[in-house]
């Protein structure tokens, strides 16, 4: 193997090493949060919860689930085509998967947030809070990101990048 290969081979392992460290936090707290949604079925006050708050709860645990189901593939992909020269492959379809489930996630605790607020306040404030956590969650974890992107794209005046860190 020619030293560009070899190069080029570890900067696609520790690529994936990273997303996969990055995906193991997101599981964590996507899978706690499953596990609330799920508790809260088993009270005594969702038995008498209206179908607004049934539907949400339901459409929810569906985020959280398919959430769940995005940010876990990239592990099963990679265990499957491990060692078959598909590194390259897996970490481009991770990627798309690591962003997915963080938007389901992130409607997820959207939906949360409205769940909890119309236990607590009820009443208008319910779409407020649902609103801020919608925005809080599309900004912090999408908007701001795609901005620096795109500036990143569009600064000529910077000096370019190493090739290294340009493939991340």
């Amino acid at each position: 193997m020619s030293q560009a290969e070899d190069s080029h081979q570890r900067r696609l392992a520790r690529n994936l090493n990273e997303l996969l460290q990055e995906l193991r936090v997101a599981q964590a707290g996507v899978q706690i949060l499953f596990g609330f949604l799920l508790s809260i079925a088993f009270t005594d006050r969702y038995a008498h919860a209206d179908n607004y708050v049934r539907v949400t709860h339901l459409v929810t645990i569906l985020f959280a689930a398919l959430s769940i189901a995005l940010l876990t593939a990239p592990a099963a992909w990679h265990r499957i085509l491990f060692r078959r020269g598909r590194r390259e492959d897996v970490i481009e379809v991770a990627n798309r998967f690591a962003i997915w489930g963080l938007a389901n996630l992130a409607v997820a605790m959207t939906g949360t947030v409205l769940l909890l607020a119309e236990v607590v306040v009820g009443g208008p404030w319910v779409i407020v809070l649902g609103a801020f956590a919608a925005l809080l969650f599309g900004t912090l974890w999408f908007a701001l990101p795609i901005r620096e992107r795109n500036r990143d794209s569009t600064d000529e005046d910077d000096e370019p990048e190493d090739e290294e860190d340009r493939s991340e």
